[in-house]
């Protein structure tokens, strides 16, 4: 298994950054969203949760620390399997093993906007959700997009592909979302 600390540190940072995602589709129904933002929120946490328990089979078969999520209201908190932990409202942690700083990760929101989303209903909440959401898929883009041009990175199948699919995922929800986001949002706003 032929991998680099890039590697490792995608795949921390990543875990905090769909823990995110989690939190914030977690909001649609209790919101109000529409049915088409709610269904897109339940694709989101389907395919995030899914994504993150690849990401921590792949950093447990490795021998690195496996950061676990767990979320309480707008509280994002990341134990390693040694359990330490370092938890911040909203934003992903890591304890110890890595000087990933989740919390100016690219793509994830503030406190702020986690508050403004969480206080959204209906179509405020559906506007508020699709433009984050936009935010937070592009930071993850990035984030593939630092790995692969990284020396020596994504050499092992399982990171490559799952770089990849994440890259691919991301960018079709990103348009699918801009789509949405114009058919509830006037057009002078684009101006």
């Amino acid at each position: 298994m032929n991998f680099v600390q890039a590697d490792v540190d995608f795949m921390t940072g990543m875990i905090a950054h769909h823990a995110q995602a989690l939190i914030m589709s977690d909001l649609a129904p209790k919101n109000g969203a529409s049915p088409e933002v709610q269904r897109l929120a339940s694709r989101i946490i389907n395919a995030q949760k899914d994504e993150i328990a690849t990401m921590q089979t792949w950093l447990r078969d490795r021998g690195q620390p496996v950061p676990k999520v767990r979320i309480e209201g707008l509280m994002l908190m990341i134990d390693t399997e040694g359990g330490e932990h370092m938890g911040h409202e909203g934003h992903g942690a890591h304890g110890g093993h890595s000087n990933h700083d989740h919390m100016n990760m690219v793509g994830m929101l503030t406190q702020e906007q986690l508050a403004e989303l969480s206080e959204a209903k209906g179509i405020d909440f559906d506007r508020l959700f699709l433009e984050y959401m936009i935010q937070h898929h592009m930071g993850a883009v990035t984030m593939v997009e630092k790995l692969i041009s990284t020396d020596g990175a994504v050499q092992d199948e399982g990171s490559f592909r799952l770089a990849t699919d994440i890259n691919v995922d991301q960018i079709t929800e990103i348009e699918r979302m801009k789509l949405m986001l114009l058919g509830i949002t006037p057009a002078e706003e684009f101006d």
